[in-house]
């Protein structure tokens, strides 16, 4: 019987020692192994979360844009080109030519209508197969081409380059580009040589290849375990459906990757998406929670912690709600914003007014209008149509552009194609009359307002070939001439932006032609409008702190930019690659008269917080 006493002591000291031990391991607050304050309770509970966060675990992969390029060929130009030198890449274009079973591509070369130029792309992270992107055509150096003005670029097969082992080396092909050439020059209002020969083709490219997002499982911690444990953690947090069958987001591939698809609301926001799945705790323990809620919450409500708070509240999911929703009504607009934003991919109805109200602020714009878009709740699709009246050119176009975005067969944004060039919208507005050209992702003309008058001009050019003249009965005479024996055209119209621009449909003119009468209307003062390029959120725009705010010497500047990465849904890939290679950024008339800067962040600084 003393022996069995003795066993029954020692299993019931190895089972308090267990329960111990697993309560250190799931992070159970015993006061057996914890302090007894609350202070040091609540920082024992957030040591253990941050240790135990997807972030410790694995890195993001796949959020580099990736450049395609190769030597294409631009047609249908209008006596400005050239006839390449005997170059490494003229062979490499008449080799590919040649793939086309295409007789004597060097007489096609010869001709003044064709012009060699080198093409690029970017392909954006997270492109599915069939999505499109655009590309940049320029001519190469000591090209005696004049223009690139008119012409349509070829299909073009884009590959990767890489230098290995002092050689350039391709991969396969990962891209087909093709399509009308629009050259710079339309774009930025200049006779620059430089611009006419250098041009891009919007929504020209089309990937071949999809680029996954993943996960990679830090080197010294990956096995099959952990990549396992982090997948479920995942897919804890976030689902898709597939064919009508609920399924996580996470698959784990290999012990050291975890592919990731792309939730729905995230389709335009990836940097964040993955920002947010790397804060997603391993465990997600129900006793330790309403500290953890407590200690984000002050750090919500602290203007120089909110941004980082906000994510991992967003990153925990629907139980984080309550705690957003009093950050959303915070006097701080920094609280306001933040919490408002982490709402709204939670799809909480109540982020809707603040982050409409955050639009005025150009360093919170293009986050609050991406935000609204990934929302399914009526209150986003109200306060993104009054923005389309708002002061600003920036929130008009983005409101339009998030819209459309959101649902692109809502009968207010869905408009009209006219002809194969271009896509045409009115959108009906109380505000100052608007006119806004695209020079990224597709052709466009936007049109705010309904009945913009243009008054009967003298004489002025859509192109070389179109005039537009008033009538004596006041409308507006579009004409169209023909080079050689061909027949005039004209057509007599109202005088009117809407009716201006279907006349100039109506004789064959496209993108160009239309851009091209505006903005000489414009400058003559025929046209009562503003007359607007690109107004697409920019990076660099800074937010000023109330400059008597208690700002401690640990905190950032009271001058500082949003402490999130620029969306996709605004992100110009493309540009960002030539402002980098060039060193500076293009600069771009604002609202005020005054120019901007940008840069380009690293990966590294937005995961690293």
């Amino acid at each position: 019987m003393k022996s069995l006493h003795v066993v029954s002591r020692s299993l019931t000291l190895l089972a308090v020692f267990c329960v111990g031990f697993l309560g250190l391991m799931t992070g159970c607050q015993s006061s057996f192994f914890r302090a007894q304050s609350p202070d040091s309770t609540e920082a024992l509970v957030e040591d253990e979360v941050a240790a135990n966060l997807v972030g410790k675990w694995a890195l993001p992969t796949g959020l580099n844009g990736q450049k395609v390029e190769f030597i294409g060929l631009v047609n249908g130009l209008a006596g400005t080109g050239s006839d390449p030198p005997p170059t490494p890449d003229r062979q490499a274009l008449i080799d590919d030519i040649q793939t086309y079973d295409v007789d004597h591509p060097n007489e096609i070369l010869s001709w003044n209508s064709t012009a060699m130029v080198q093409v690029t792309g970017i392909i954006p992270p997270g492109a599915q197969k069939g999505d499109r992107f655009d590309v940049l055509v320029r001519t190469p150096r000591r090209s005696e081409t004049e223009s690139l003005r008119g012409g349509w670029l070829m299909p073009t097969r884009l590959r990767e380059h890489a230098v290995i082992n002092g050689s350039t080396r391709s991969s396969l092909q990962l891209a087909m580009a093709t399509g009308s050439v629009l050259v710079d020059s339309m774009f930025e209002g200049s006779d620059d040589e430089m611009l006419e020969r250098r041009g891009r083709v919007l929504g020209g490219g089309v990937v071949g290849k999809t680029r996954p997002l993943g996960l990679a499982v830090r080197s010294e911690k990956g096995s099959i375990t952990v990549s396992t444990l982090i997948g479920k953690a995942i897919n804890r947090r976030f689902h898709r459906f597939e064919h009508g069958i609920k399924k996580g987001v996470a698959t784990p591939k290999r012990d050291n990757y975890i592919e990731l698809a792309v939730h729905s609301r995230y389709r335009n926001n990836l940097s964040r998406y993955l920002r947010v799945v790397r804060a997603i705790p391993l465990r997600q323990n129900s006793i330790e929670m309403p500290v953890r809620l407590e200690r984000l919450e002050r750090q919500l409500l602290d203007p120089n912690s909110a941004a980082k708070a906000a994510i991992m509240l967003e990153a925990i999911g629907p139980e984080a709600i309550p705690t957003l929703q009093r950050g959303a009504v915070s006097e701080d607009p920094e609280v306001k914003f933040y919490s408002a934003e982490a709402l709204a991919y939670l799809d909480v109805e109540e982020a809707a007014k603040p982050l409409s109200e955050a639009t005025v602020e150009p360093a919170f714009r293009w986050h609050a209008l991406t935000a609204l878009a990934a929302m399914d709740q009526v209150a986003a699709y109200d306060e993104l149509t009054e923005l389309l009246q708002a002061n600003s050119a920036e929130t008009r176009y983005g409101a339009f552009y998030a819209l459309r975005t959101r649902n692109p067969s809502d009968p207010l944004v869905t408009g009209e194609r006219l002809g194969d060039d271009y896509f045409y919208h009115v959108v009906p507005s109380v505000g100052e009359p608007l006119v806004h050209f695209t020079r990224y992702k597709r052709p466009e003309v936007v049109v705010f307002g309904h009945q913009i008058d243009v008054r009967p001009p003298k004489y002025l050019f859509a192109g070389e070939n179109i005039l537009i003249k008033g009538t004596e009965t006041g409308e507006l005479k579009v004409s169209r001439f023909q080079a050689g024996d061909g027949e005039d055209r004209h057509e007599i119209c109202p005088a009117d932006l809407n009716s201006m621009i279907r006349a100039i449909e109506q004789l064959g003119g496209g993108y160009a032609e239309v851009m091209e009468a505006i903005h000489a209307a414009k400058k003559q003062g025929d046209l009562q409008a503003r007359v607007v390029v690109d107004a697409i959120p920019r990076t660099r725009r800074r937010y000023e702190r109330n400059a008597d705010a208690d700002v401690s010497e640990e905190s950032e500047s009271p001058h500082f930019q949003s402490a999130n990465p620029i969306p996709e849904m605004f992100s110009n890939k493309l540009d960002e690659e030539e402002n980098k290679k060039e060193g500076q950024k293009r600069p771009r008339l604002e609202e005020d008269g005054s120019s901007e800067g940008g840069f380009l962040s690293t990966m590294g600084e937005w995961f690293g917080r």
